[in-house]
């Protein structure tokens, strides 16, 4: 009996280390200690429709996304305009970097996180210069494929915009985030992830203010679409198997040196 509780606390104390090196590692790399180096994506709006089954490689409701820490503006890649992307830096489907903010800097809202499409610079005569669209100088802003005109933020910063979504964040009445989002608003930027798992926690916490779309499935107080809670799924059968088939193979194990040891 004492030994069987001994090598329980052995197996607690592994596992304590084991999870104390995963964190340490992740914070080391994201830079956000002692904050969360990690985020639950609720939405749909980084989606892409041609992503293949289970959505690896896109940002998807339910996955956790790594978030590392910025400190300056030139720390993040923009997109630029659609189809002629001024950097090979490619993320989740799209060129440039998607970046984690506050809305207007608010840490109230829940944060956004969307592709940096662009930096606004509001010059010191009132004056805007965005240099992906080639623009300098003007009195205001236009950007046809953005849905903006005569835009004039009060603010430098990005604009960011989801893959999904037909509007920018800073389209004035989209009541996300009308102003550009400033570098100390930004949290960080997405680097890596980890599909499915985060819908364990949407299933209890739910993702308030998102609809279910065709082919989307509920369970418990969370919406995604079906392929994703099937890979969750099958990864939390694939996880649960494999103590059950260590256990097998010991069973096995200890039955064939019985045999072995009634035969002599």
């Amino acid at each position: 009996m004492k030994e069987k509780i001994l090598l329980l606390v052995r197996d607690i104390i592994i596992a304590i280390a084991i999870v104390g090196i995963i964190l340490a590692a992740l914070w080391a790399y994201t830079g956000q200690f002692p904050d969360t180096p990690m985020v639950v994506v609720t939405s749909g709006s980084m989606m892409h429709e041609n992503a293949p089954y289970g959505r690896i490689g896109t940002i998807d409701p339910g996955d956790l996304v790594l978030v590392k820490h910025i400190n300056k503006k030139e720390d993040i890649e923009t997109r630029g305009k659609e189809g002629s992307p001024l950097t090979k830096h490619r993320t989740y489907g799209d060129y440039g970097d998607v970046i984690i903010y506050y809305p207007m800097g608010n840490k109230e809202r829940t944060p956004i996180i969307h592709r940096a499409i662009c930096w606004v610079e509001r010059n010191a005569d009132g004056t805007y210069t965005i240099e992906e669209y080639n623009i300098h100088h003007a009195s205001s802003i236009t950007i046809s494929e953005l849905h903006l005109t005569n835009y004039r933020p009060k603010n430098s910063g990005f604009i960011t915009k989801g893959d999904n979504n037909e509007l920018p964040d800073q389209y004035p009445s989209g009541g996300i985030c009308e102003q550009p989002v400033k570098v100390e608003w930004i949290i960080g930027k997405a680097r890596g992830e980890l599909p499915w798992f985060g819908l364990i926690k949407l299933m209890i916490y739910g993702n308030e203010g998102v609809s279910a779309e065709n082919g989307w499935v509920k369970v418990g107080n969370a919406v995604a679409p079906k392929d994703l809670w099937v890979c969750l799924g099958l990864s939390l059968l694939a996880i649960a198997a494999i103590p059950i088939s260590l256990d097998a193979y010991d069973y096995y194990k200890k039955r064939k040196s019985e045999k072995l040891s009634d035969e002599f």
